[in-house]
């Protein structure tokens, strides 16, 4: 591929748009409620009133799309997630006494925290969330709701629902993880998720290594749109997700709103795909996912975009089932040059990759990056939402295919806005010097961090011939992810992005280098309760990253801990030796990734990534208590609302930022329940 070069005043052009985003509204208030250990945001999205009507008209119907599909996921969490949702909200609803009363204020947060993980379980640490009213309270609230109001049809069916429901909320030892990635025992017997029914991990293991064909060059991703379940005679089975299947009412109405999607699509590619998409959620048929998959991936013209379905796996302790899930978006066009030189360059990334070149990938194809506005986010990607996306997951399609990456340009920019002045880097990072370099780049780096993990990181290596992708198990996710991650922070001190213009000082990557280390090392554990273990895949990459760095640089002294004012600090000798540590261990997971080794990735995650140090984590959490930062952020959605002519033809979309979080909440549980109600 030829290197893509740019005028200096394009770097310019370039590098301005990465330092801030032109706001629409100088005023825009992103902070909508606070709570437990989380704030809830909302995010601006600039040019959607300069998009074209047809344009409007596709985001709104991938927006309606995108709604119905929140009760899939509250189930595909837990299967009594429904059944609490409706007698929380009915109580939350019919509540008409003492709002002071300590009660009162923890039932109130009980369901805040409840509607942001989708479930009774921490959307980041999988430990179920502890009640703070009391069970006569509960009990009580119960008397005044009627049969329908539980979900029951008569007296017995009630008092079943009302005990188990009793028992999810106020037995701690009654379903208390949701994913539990403890590879010394049964991690689905130990899983709450409800993507299995009766059945065990050899028994889900050895069902779908039976299904598997060994050597297959496009294999399917079995178990991705399933529920297994073993039967009362033992017979084990899968139950699909599709129209006429499991989730089927829900489905429904995501198709309906595809199809109205699909008579305004901007192009026939984009028709074809909407079409295939609609093919897969009838059938199931995963081959038809791969068909729809590919002609997304390859699809790099349209400006609106969106993902929808069952993709991501990490809620799945085996990493297979996924979750659903839906952005919808449309292309950012300044801040996509940015992404357009990175996907350009692809090949050169790759032959130059720090990694055996056995698993570098010969002929990289199909990458294509782009920064995105949100205008929707659904499902598992909702409240708490990532802030780039790379697709598809199939290995197979992104060698013979390529991905489709994106960076969320405009929840980025709310995440940065809302954290200001906050007092983070005056009590964590070690000198003014290095807070003054991190204040100059480090938004630009994590951007840029953030479009290198998923334009090149995720679509980088290849399997070896004959490698199950589904090898690592339970460490999948964990090693991806830092695979990704130190791709990507590798590169960022490569002097081809000065060169490309990405960049215009070659120092600039250590802001990012410094504020990963500290985060996987130290600041990330403000996430974690006293005594608990590292548990989220994204997370647990973190510090195995950092963790392993600060153990192989002991001799060199490239990065330490160290004490100064009775406090712990990261501090970085060498940023040089820092980078040449991540090449080493990028080289390893990479090994590791591609030849499904697993005993290798299971000792570096065991070893790197899971524990804590209590005495550091005890200082953490002290020093975080006097900032008041919440450890985790999340959003609530724009409201789009279709303006209509006599005729019934749509002659606008208006959006409205002025909904709160209980307020959508509830709206969306009234509006868009179909697999919620009775």
């Amino acid at each position: 591929m030829t290197d893509f070069k740019i005028t200096i005043a394009g770097a310019a052009l370039l590098l301005g748009s990465m330092t801030s985003m032109a706001k629409e509204n100088p005023n825009f208030d992103y902070k909508v409620d606070r709570f437990a250990d989380i704030e809830v945001l909302r995010y601006e999205v600039p040019g959607f009133n300069s998009l074209t009507l047809q344009q409007k008209e596709m985001l709104y119907y991938l927006s309606e799309a995108a709604q119905w599909g929140r009760d899939i996921i509250w189930d595909q969490n837990g299967k009594y997630n429904l059944q609490l949702r409706r007698i929380l909200e009915k109580i939350y609803q019919k509540y008409d006494g003492d709002k002071n009363s300590a009660d009162w204020k923890g039932f109130d947060k009980y369901m805040k925290q409840v509607w942001f993980g989708n479930g009774p379980h921490h959307h980041y640490s999988n430990d179920k969330f502890t009640p703070e009213f009391s069970r006569a309270f509960f009990e009580e609230r119960l008397k005044g709701l009627c049969n329908k109001c539980v979900g029951a049809k008569d007296d017995k069916q009630r008092a079943e629902i009302v005990a188990t429901i009793t028992d999810y909320i106020f037995d701690p030892a009654f379903m208390p993880k949701k994913v539990s990635l403890d590879s010394s025992a049964d991690v689905i017997a130990n899983s709450s998720v409800n993507l299995y029914d009766g059945v065990t991990q050899q028994e889900v293991e050895d069902y779908f290594a039976a299904k598997k064909k060994p050597g297959d060059p496009t294999p399917v991703s079995y178990g991705l749109n399933s529920r297994l379940v073993k039967d009362a005679d033992g017979t084990i089975h899968e139950q699909t997700y599709s129209l006429n299947g499991l989730y089927g009412d829900a489905i429904r109405h995501i198709i309906y709103w595809l199809d109205k999607a699909k008579g305004v699509a901007e192009n026939d590619a984009q028709r074809a795909y909407i079409t295939k998409l609609i093919d897969y959620y009838i059938t199931g048929d995963l081959r038809l996912f791969d068909e729809y998959s590919i002609l997304w991936a390859e699809d790099t013209d349209s400006d609106v975009d969106f993902v929808n379905g069952f993709i991501e796996s990490y809620n799945d302790p085996l990493g297979m089932t996924g979750s659903w899930e839906s952005y919808v978006n449309f292309r950012n066009r300044e801040s996509t040059k940015r992404t357009k030189i990175i996907s350009d360059n692809a090949q050169w990334f790759e032959d130059n990759a720090p990694i055996d070149p056995q698993y570098r990938k010969p002929h990289v194809k199909g990458i294509s990056a782009k920064a995105i506005n949100a205008v929707m986010l659904a499902g598992d990607a909702y409240p708490a939402t990532a802030i780039g996306i790379n697709l598809p997951n199939a290995d197979w399609i992104r060698a013979q295919h390529g991905s489709k990456s994106v960076t969320i340009e405009n929840i980025t920019e709310a995440y940065a806005e809302a954290s200001k002045g906050n007092g983070f880097r005056e009590e964590f990072v070690i000198d003014a010097p290095t807070r003054e370099m991190m204040d100059k780049y480090l938004y630009q780096t994590d951007m840029l961090h953030t479009d290198l993990h998923e334009c090149l990181g995720h679509a980088s290596g290849q399997l070896a011939p004959g490698t199950d992708p589904d090898a690592l198990k339970e460490n999948g996710s964990t090693l991806e992810e830092a695979r990704a991650d130190l791709f990507a922070l590798y590169y960022l001190a490569d002097p081809k992005l000065v060169e490309l213009g990405i960049l215009d000082n070659p120092e600039a990557y250590k802001a990012e280098y410094y504020q990963q280390m500290m985060n996987g090392l130290m600041t990330q554990l403000n996430r974690i309760e006293p005594g608990n273990d590292v548990e989220e895949a994204h997370m647990r990459n973190r510090q195995l990253i950092a963790a392993w760095t600060l153990d192989h640089a002991k001799k060199s002294k490239a990065v330490q801990l160290v004490k100064k004012g009775g406090k712990t600090y990261l501090k970085i000798n060498d940023y040089k030796e820092l980078r040449n540590l991540f090449g080493q261990l990028l080289k390893e997971i990479q090994r590791i990734k591609s030849t499904g080794d697993y005993a290798a990735g299971n000792a570096l995650v065991q070893k790197y990534a899971v524990k804590v140090d209590p005495k550091l984590h005890n200082e953490v959490l002290k020093r975080f208590s006097t900032l008041d930062i919440p450890p985790y952020r999340g959003f609530v959605n724009p409201v789009y609302t279709p303006e209509y002519d006599k005729d019934g033809n749509i002659t606008d979309v208006k959006i409205s930022y002025t909904e709160g979080y209980p307020e959508q909440m509830m709206r969306l549980s009234r509006d868009y329940s179909a697999l919620g109600k009775k």
